[in-house]
């Protein structure tokens, strides 16, 4: 395969960046989109030069000109579209989260095997170099055993635009947790090495969205009387099989000094490290002095930092996925666990 086609499948605000992306791939061509909104498709399409503009998904998936297909949809759609794609002869690059519930990851994985489609889903918090560094260390074993960890992600007014899908468990699943939250969790899980959870207590909280605050601004839907009915602040505490734990936090909207603030923070025997940016912390051997490593020097394997290109490259010439179904859908079970364990007031054994 000398170029790869792309289409499209929505064409809301992340589409737009995804499609920047794809162009900066000089294998990989854009050439169909499709959306339930004309404007939004013709937005998009012109933009970036798509020949192809189509109505509904089952018209793009019949395209015989795309080879891959991004979809970037409301959560609700994720699994039926995913499986259609792969069954209509098309591999997938799907937007996070993988699913509405972990069922139904685990029959997108099914379809895969059975079509024998390459899968991917959009964790791209993976990509960035900072990241890529801190799990360069860690799998070499420089952090020691971490045995915990810490991963949040707090705004003060970040709440996607009220009145559209992002607010509605319907077509959602949940809130903050599904859309910033699983960033976290993913990239956590990722630079720990370790998908192996055993046990999850978790609790969410809608305080702003339903009162119509906390709107943040991000997204391009138009905005309906829709209910505002999913967390707005979030926390997990995930017990993996090896006694270390992971706590999780998340708030689309709560009241603090600053406006954004997020990381992820790993504890190892030997050093400790945090993301964003990249630090390392640790004890130097030599002397009695405390290092306190900002500019990390470590592998970076994905150069080209970018998800797409990822996709591209295992298509194209065999490039291994950052990204696992089988991990995506660890992260869902957790997910699946924190709504459980928020129903029932315990914690749940996965």
């Amino acid at each position: 395969m000398e170029t790869l086609r792309f289409g499209f499948i929505g064409a809301g605000r992340i589409s737009s960046s995804s499609a920047k992306s794809l162009s900066n791939h000089e294998r990989c061509r854009l050439v169909a989109v499709q959306d339930l909104s004309q404007e939004r498709r013709d937005a998009l399409a012109d933009e970036f030069d798509i020949k192809h503009r189509f109505e509904t998904a089952d018209q793009l998936f019949a395209c015989e000109e795309v080879d891959a297909v991004y979809i970037a949809v409301p959560n609700k759609f994720h699994a039926e579209l995913t499986i259609a794609a792969m069954q209509a002869g098309k591999h997938v690059l799907l937007e996070k989260p993988f699913a509405m519930t972990a069922a139904e990851g685990e029959e997108v994985i099914r379809v895969a095997e059975q079509t024998g489609k390459a899968l991917t889903i959009g964790m791209n918090q993976r990509y960035l170099p900072d990241a890529q560094k801190i799990r360069s260390l860690v799998a070499n074993g420089a952090l020691g055993e971490i045995y915990y960890a810490k991963a949040f992600w707090f705004r003060r007014e970040g709440i996607p635009k009220l009145g559209t899908w992002f607010g509605n468990k319907a077509l959602a699943g949940a809130g903050a947790i599904n859309d910033i939250g699983v960033h976290l969790l993913d990239l956590c899980l990722h630079t720990m090495g370790n998908f192996d959870p055993v046990s999850v207590f978790g609790t969410t909280y809608t305080k702003f969205g339903n009162r119509g605050l906390g709107e943040g601004g991000w997204g391009i839907s138009d905005a309906t009387d829709i209910t505002f009915d999913v967390d707005d602040l979030a926390t997990a505490m995930i017990r993996m099989s090896n006694g270390a734990t992971v706590n999780l936090e998340v708030a689309w909207a709560a009241h603090l000094e600053e406006k954004n603030r997020m990381n992820v923070e790993l504890f190892g025997t030997e050093a400790g490290a945090s993301l964003y940016p990249a630090k390392l912390y640790k004890r130097d051997p030599l002397d009695a002095d405390y290092r306190i490593v900002e500019n990390v020097a470590a592998d970076v394997p994905l150069a080209h930092a970018d998800r797409f290109h990822n996709f591209a490259n295992h298509l194209l010439d065999g490039e291994p996925l950052l990204v696992t179904p089988q991990q995506a859908l660890v992260v869902q079970r957790i997910l699946d666990a924190v709504a459980e364990s928020c129903r029932t007031g315990k914690a749940v054994e996965l």
